[in-house]
């Protein structure tokens, strides 16, 4: 039976706790100094937060599903949403140890599957999942589509000078056309 999960990236990790705990009237089930996770049953959720090096807000959804063969039963699904899927076998992250597929939809939400196959004592890391491992940020996919938001990029080399949707010069740190 799958479990929504939804990962948030968040600046304060006690005053979220305390947030979150009176939302959800629980206490998280693993509370780390980064890191806290709630299983909740209404709704079937994994929530989790973190301070990890991600920018504030949403910073994943996904599905646990609760055997490896749940999990390999999804690949052609997830495979057909997103034809650059990542697999991760026996991944560490978020405390746990993991069997994982990505995918990214159109507007560049990550979407994590996977199967945790038991916890480990470190966070671990996290995966480069948007743009399918090029960037820690979303970005538009320019194979979906022509228009997209603004996106900050990374600055690694210096770009020609493009316009932007209006006709001026687009600013130095975006990658896509503004709307």
């Amino acid at each position: 039976m799958k479990r929504f999960h939804l990962h948030v990236s968040v600046e304060n990790l006690d005053e979220s706790i305390r947030f979150y705990s009176t939302l959800f009237a629980a206490q998280p089930a693993v509370r780390q100094s980064d890191y806290a996770k709630w299983m909740l049953e209404d709704p079937r959720m994994n929530f989790a937060i973190s301070t990890r090096r991600q920018p504030v807000g949403v910073n994943h959804l996904g599905f646990q599903v609760d055997s490896d063969e749940e999990l390999r039963g999804m690949h052609a699904q997830l495979q057909a949403a997103d034809s650059q899927l990542i697999q991760e076998d026996e991944q560490p992250c978020c405390y746990a140890r993991s069997d994982k597929y990505w995918v990214t939809d159109p507007t560049g939400i990550a979407w994590e599957t996977f199967h945790t196959l038991g916890s480990i004592p470190v966070y671990g890391e996290d995966t480069a999942v948007f743009n399918h491992g090029a960037s820690p940020v979303p970005v538009p996919n320019e194979s979906r589509s022509a228009s997209a938001c603004c996106v900050p990029a990374e600055k690694t080399a210096p770009k020609a000078p493009r316009a932007d949707c209006c006709g001026g010069p687009a600013p130095s740190n975006v990658d896509a056309c503004c709307i």
